[in-house]
């Protein structure tokens, strides 16, 4: 997903995501070293909220990490998140697949995590709504990761 194919991502982060039942998902996105603490992120999360491709996030060394620990996003990139689960995976359900084509045809891309968790980039030049119709008339499992639901919709489900 790098906008620039010469250069590679040269840092790792540190994104640590608890939950209400004292659980926690950790993973470590690749991204650009911008200096002071700095970082472009270069790949899409798979359990981060509130993170998209390309922001720019404030992540200074963590010594009990001993790594670039996330704490904030400092500039948007525009892109947004949205998280799918197949039941299937991809490579065994022509309706998964055809599900990540039609996406793809409107401006978004993906990563594939294991062939059931995809995680879906909306740049800002495609209509977050559209996108997740396309995934809401599926009857597949999803999630709003960046921004949330709570962020789009408020707290009151």
């Amino acid at each position: 997903m790098n906008d620039n194919p010469s250069d590679e991502p040269n840092a790792k982060i540190l994104f640590s995501t608890e939950y209400d039942d004292d659980s926690a998902d950790v993973e470590t996105l690749w991204a650009y070293d911008l200096g002071n603490d700095r970082y472009r992120i270069d790949n899409l999360p798979y359990f981060a909220y509130g993170v998209s491709w390309n922001d720019v996030v404030y992540a200074p060394f963590n010594a009990d990490e001993q790594r670039a620990a996330y704490v904030k996003v400092l500039e948007k990139s525009g892109n947004r998140t949205i998280r799918i689960i197949f039941e299937e995976p991809i490579d065994e359900n022509a309706e998964s697949m055809a599900l990540l084509d039609r996406l793809t045809k409107i401006g978004c891309d993906f990563e594939n995590a294991n062939g059931i968790l995809v995680v879906i980039n909306i740049p800002a030049t495609v209509d977050l709504f559209e996108a997740a119709e396309l995934i809401e008339n599926t009857g597949v499992t999803w999630e709003y990761a960046d921004p949330t639901y709570e962020e789009i919709f408020g707290d009151d489900e």
